[in-house]
């Protein structure tokens, strides 16, 4: 009888997107994770759950804790990312908010990139706000900039692996490197590259934070954050002597450890493990669809680029963007994300665009394996206030998220839809 070969193998990123954690899963040959759709679990004696409870096991309690759906995918998440312990969350905005509120107290200061997701940007510059914390933004290509906003009150650096709207891409090296020179950690949006495009944390993040609803499900059926620790960053420094009790037991993972105690316990972040297993079930299709979105986002940008009621497009896939040659650097020959922006005359002819389309779908979504669109004047920012709006948004700008569907069928659409604008 011949003998089963249990050497590791070393797996490639799309390999390991559907095999990483199976085997040792412990779910009795199951290729996905049960859902464990309960809300507690008995211990068969009560020395056994104090003993749980004193964090002398790894056993589940409650779901609002621990649950094995849940966990098993941030173990694969946290092993696709390069990082040493991941916390899923009920939404991407749990996650940035849980990660932020781990590290910050009244009096506090971040320093974050001007070009933020819009709900980040009203999290950061006026719901911190009100509890005494200050937001000091800065230009993300100007990595100076952001030094110079640095101050002994700063407690991190935050930015996002490519800017929405702003179709930016940050050097992350650079401005890792300026962070942990002030003895700060550097924390990463990367939604949307995914880790098939970019893992932040090789390139010197601390923390990665991501909405698992975009790309790493790919089918707008579930919702879900992420919260990766790379488990490298040192929390003795006296800046953070709040840590000191943490740091003792946990050392370099003080912080993921920090944020479930305080933040995912005690805020009640936790997402239904249902939603993690159709996240689970997304993750598998990840390597390929990757590949389908990008190659089909160069190819809308460049149809759009050349089309007479088209006034401008901003990708960062064409030489001529400002970050072409950082997203060269730092995503290879993969691509340059899957998200675009374009411009039209005015308001009026954005909403024809959208009213005359069959195919691309109008709604305040991106990273579904389906084209989507959006007008963020309108609807994402239309409640800021008049400054605010103007520096986030344009009333001529379109968002544009391209879908994995025959690339001619996306361009015949845009294509009628432009037509009549």
């Amino acid at each position: 009888m011949a003998t089963k070969n249990t050497r590791p193998l070393s797996l490639h990123f799309d390999t390991r997107a559907i095999h990483h954690g199976l085997k040792d899963s412990g779910f009795d040959g199951a290729t996905l994770p049960p859902i464990y759709q309960n809300a507690a679990h008995y211990h068969e004696t009560a020395q056994d759950l104090s003993n749980t409870f004193a964090g002398e096991t790894g056993n589940h309690v409650y779901m609002r804790l621990t649950n094995p759906t849940n966990q098993f995918l941030e173990n694969k998440l946290c092993a696709l990312e390069s990082g040493r312990k991941a916390i899923l969350t009920s939404s991407g905005m749990a996650a940035i908010n849980n990660a932020c509120m781990t590290l910050l107290r009244a009096g506090d200061e971040l320093v974050a990139s001007k070009s933020l997701f819009m709900s980040t940007f009203n999290l950061f510059t006026n719901i911190y706000h009100r509890y005494g914390i200050k937001a000091v933004l800065a230009d993300p290509l100007d990595p100076e900039k952001i030094e110079k906003s640095i101050t002994d009150q700063t407690r991190f650096v935050y930015i996002e692996t490519i800017t929405n709207p702003g179709m930016e891409v940050a050097d992350i090296r650079k401005i890792a490197a300026i962070a942990h020179s002030k003895g700060l950690p550097l924390l990463v949006d990367n939604t949307l590259a995914s880790p098939w495009l970019c893992r932040p944390i090789e390139l010197g993040a601390d923390i990665v934070l991501h909405s698992t609803t975009k790309y790493l499900s790919g089918h707008g059926a579930s919702l879900g954050g992420l919260i990766v620790d790379a488990g490298n960053f040192d929390w003795s420094q006296p800046r953070f002597n709040d840590f000191s009790s943490v740091v003792a037991q946990a050392g370099n993972l003080s912080f993921i450890t920090k944020a479930w105690r305080e933040a995912q316990v005690n805020f009640g972040t936790t997402p239904a493990p249902f939603h993690s297993f159709l996240t689970a079930v997304g993750l598998n299709t990840l390597g390929v669809r990757m590949e389908r979105h990008m190659e089909n986002a160069m190819k809308t940008a460049c149809f759009l680029k050349q089309h007479p009621k088209v006034k401008w497009v901003n990708f960062p896939g064409f030489e001529d963007h400002i970050s072409h040659k950082t997203a060269c650097e730092q995503f290879g020959s993969r691509g340059f994300g899957t998200m675009l922006t374009f411009g039209l005359e005015n308001e009026a002819a954005c909403f024809k665009c959208i009213d005359r389309l069959s195919m691309v779908l109008n709604l305040a979504n991106l990273g579904d394996c389906k084209t989507l669109i959006i007008h963020p004047w309108s609807t994402q920012y239309i409640t800021f206030p008049k400054e605010q709006r103007e520096q986030m948004a344009d009333p001529c700008l379109l968002r544009l998220s391209v879908g994995i569907e025959h690339i001619d069928d996306i361009c015949a659409d845009l294509d009628q839809a432009l037509a009549g604008v």
